[in-house]
C-alpha cells in the first residue's frame, strides 16, 4: 500500500519551513500482520527510500525475525515521513572541525503537519495490531499522558488520534496498540533488550493466537 503521490506532495508543502528534509513513504502490504509506526526516517532511508534501514533498522529486522516475521510483511511507518535534522560540529582526527547534520526527535509542529500521512494510512491499511516503537509515534496515536517506559508490553485498545481542522481529535473506532521501545533504544541503554525480549515474546504470543493479554 502507497499513499498518493498528491498526499506525500501536500505534507511536504506543510513542512517546508521546518528544519526537514527528504520524504519516505510507508511501505508493506494493505492486510499485514502488524503495523509499525515508529519515530521518523534518519539519514540512510532519506538517501535509499527504506523505512529503517539503517543501524536501528538491522535490529528491528533482527525483532521481526524473531517473531518470524520478514519485512514484506508487515506495513513500516512513522509519525513523520522527513528527516528531523539539527546542525552540529565534529571534531575530525586531523584537528579540523566540519558542520554536519544530526537527526533530532520531531517537534510537535512537525507531527501535526505530517498527521494526514498517517491518518490515512490508518484508514487504509487493515492490521491486526499497531506496534509503536518509542514515545513519539505512541503519543501520536494514544496521546501525551503515555510514556514507553510505563506501558510497554501492554495490549492497549483505545480510539487514536487524528487531525481535524488543525487539531488533534478521537478517531470514531478503537484500535489495538502494543507500545515497546524503539529499536535505536539499545544504542544508549543495552538493559533494555530483556524488556524488549519479553515484549517480543508477548507480540508473539499473539501472532500465534490472536488473543492480547
Amino acid at each position: 500500500m502507497r499513499i498518493p503521490k498528491s498526499l506525500a506532495e501536500e505534507v511536504i508543502a506543510a513542512s517546508r519551513d521546518f528544519p526537514l528534509e527528504g520524504f519516505v513513504y510507508g511501505n508493506g502490504p494493505v492486510k499485514p500482520a502488524m503495523m509499525l509506526v515508529g519515530e521518523a526516517p534518519g539519514e540512510t532511508e532519506i538517501h535509499n527510500g527504506v523505512p529503517f534501514s539503517g543501524r536501528a533498522g538491522k535490529e528491528l529486522m533482527a525483532f521481526l525475525e524473531g517473531l518470524g516475521l520478514s519485512r514484506e510483511e508487515v506495513y513500516i511507518t512513522s509519525a513523520v515521513r522527513s528527516r528531523p535534522y539539527r546542525w552540529g560540529k565534529r571534531n575530525n582526527r586531523d584537528g579540523t572541525v566540519t558542520e554536519r547534520k544530526y537527526n533530532r526527535p520531531p517537534t510537535q509542529k512537525e507531527i501535526t503537519a505530517h498527521a494526514p500521512i498517517l491518518d490515512y494510512e490508518l484508514s487504509h491499511v487493515q492490521a491486526p495490531v499497531i506496534v509503536t516503537l518509542g514515545n513519539i509515534g505512541l503519543r501520536r496515536l494514544a496521546g501525551t499522558d503515555y510514556k514507553v517506559g510505563d506501558c510497554h508490553g501492554r495490549f492497549i485498545r483505545s480510539p487514536v488520534r487524528r487531525l481535524q481542522d488543525g487539531a488533534f481529535v478521537w478517531s470514531d473506532r478503537d484500535y489495538l496498540l502494543f507500545p515497546t521501545f524503539h529499536p535505536a533504544a539499545i544504542f544508549y541503554n543495552r538493559s533494555l533488550q530483556e524488556k524488549i525480549a519479553e515484549d517480543q515474546e508477548k507480540l508473539r504470543h499473539f501472532l500465534k493466537t490472536g488473543v492480547s493479554s
